[in-house]
C-alpha cells in the first residue's frame, strides 16, 4: 500500500502557514492544547493525525483529532441523550457544579476529564475500559442516567518515518509504504463492541445504550464485515442499543491555511448488540476445498 500524511499536527500537511509551522516546530496538538501524543518507536513525536491513501480518501488515524472543536462529539451524544445545552463537567466536580448552581448537568468520564472507568471482566480480572462515560446529574446532585462512548479511528500499517522527515525538514508532502489496518476491524473492534454493549444492557441507569464513534471510512469497513448497513435494522434508543455515531472531513467550505478541517456528523445509525452479534457471527464462506485446490495448484497438479 501507498499513503500520504493528510494532516500533520493539526493542520493539511501542504498548510504553508506561520501556525501550521509553529505547531510543528512545536509539536503542540492545536486540539489537546498538549504535546502530540503520537510517537514512533525511538521515541520521536510523530504528529500525524490522517494519511491519504493514493487510491482513496484521507481517514483519521488519531482519536484526538475527532475531539476538535471542544470534544463536540461528546457535546452532541449528550444533546441527542439527555437532552440540549446541558453544561460538560469534568466528572469529579459535576456534582458540585450542580448544586452550587441549582442545574442539571453532564458528568464526563474519560481521559483528561474524571478518568476512564473500567468495565471488569467476568474473572474479575483486567477488564475493558470505556472510552467515555457520560452522565446526567440532577440539579440535586443525584446521578440520573448515563451513556457510554466509545470512539475508534483506525491503526496504521508500514510506515510514514519518510514522509514525517520529508514534512518536518522541508515542508515537503511524500509518498510513504504507510496503509490501514482494516483488519482490526474484525479482529479487535467488534468483539469489545458486542462484549460492553452486553454489560451496559444490564445497568439500569444505562437507557441509552453504547455510542460508538467513528470516521466515516472505518464505518464503511465496519458494515462491509457485518454485511451492509441495511442488515442491522434501526432500533429507538434502548439500553441494549449500539449507535454508530460517524463523522468525516467538510469540504463543502473552501479550505484556508491557518485552520483546521472542520468536521461534521454524517450519519447516526442505531442498532441493537443483537443484531451487531447476529450480523458478525454470520461468516460468509468460501466454496468448498479452496485450500485443497490452493496446494494442488502450489504442487503443479491440474484440478480435477
Amino acid at each position: 500500500m501507498a499513503a500520504t500524511i493528510f494532516e500533520f499536527f493539526g493542520y493539511r500537511a501542504d498548510d504553508r502557514s506561520d501556525i501550521a509551522k509553529h505547531a510543528a516546530d512545536t509539536e503542540v496538538c492545536p486540539i489537546s492544547g498538549e504535546t502530540c501524543q503520537k510517537s514512533f518507536n525511538d521515541g520521536v513525536v510523530s504528529g500525524v493525525c490522517a494519511i491519504k491513501p493514493i487510491t482513496s480518501e484521507p481517514v483519521i488515524c488519531c482519536p484526538i483529532r475527532l475531539y476538535a472543536d471542544d470534544y463536540r462529539i461528546l457535546s452532541d451524544i449528550a444533546d441527542r441523550v439527555f437532552g440540549p445545552n446541558l453544561k460538560l463537567v469534568a466528572g469529579r466536580d459535576a456534582v458540585n457544579y450542580s448544586i452550587d448552581n441549582r442545574e442539571a448537568c453532564v458528568a464526563v468520564f474519560g481521559k483528561g476529564w474524571g478518568g476512564e472507568l473500567r468495565l471488569p471482566q467476568k474473572s474479575k480480572k483486567g477488564g475493558y475500559f470505556v472510552d467515555w462515560v457520560l452522565a446526567k446529574i440532577s440539579e440535586e446532585g443525584d446521578l440520573v442516567e448515563f451513556v457510554a462512548v466509545e470512539v475508534q479511528t483506525i491503526d496504521t500499517t508500514g510506515t510514514y518515518r519518510p514522509g514525517y522527515d520529508a514534512l518536518k525538514q522541508d515542508g515537503l508532502v511524500e509518498k510513504t509504504t504507510a496503509g490501514l489496518n482494516w483488519e482490526n476491524v474484525a479482529k479487535r473492534i467488534l468483539p469489545q463492541l458486542i462484549y460492553k454493549g452486553q454489560i451496559l444492557q444490564r445497568e439500569e441507569l444505562c437507557k441509552n445504550g453504547l455510542f460508538f464513534v467513528c470516521p466515516e471510512p472505518v464505518f464503511r469497513r465496519i458494515m462491509e464485515r457485518l454485511g451492509g448497513q441495511e442488515g442491522l435494522v434501526r432500533y429507538a434508543l434502548q439500553p441494549a442499543s449500539i449507535t454508530f455515531a460517524v463523522y468525516d472531513y467538510d469540504f463543502s467550505s473552501e479550505p484556508s491555511d491557518e485552520t483546521l478541517v472542520p468536521l461534521k456528523n454524517t450519519l447516526n445509525h442505531s442498532t441493537t448488540v443483537y443484531k451487531v452479534q447476529e450480523a458478525f457471527n454470520n461468516v460468509t464462506l468460501p466454496i468448498e476445498n479452496v485450500y485443497r485446490d490452493a496446494i494442488r495448484r502450489a504442487l503443479g497438479i491440474e484440478s480435477e
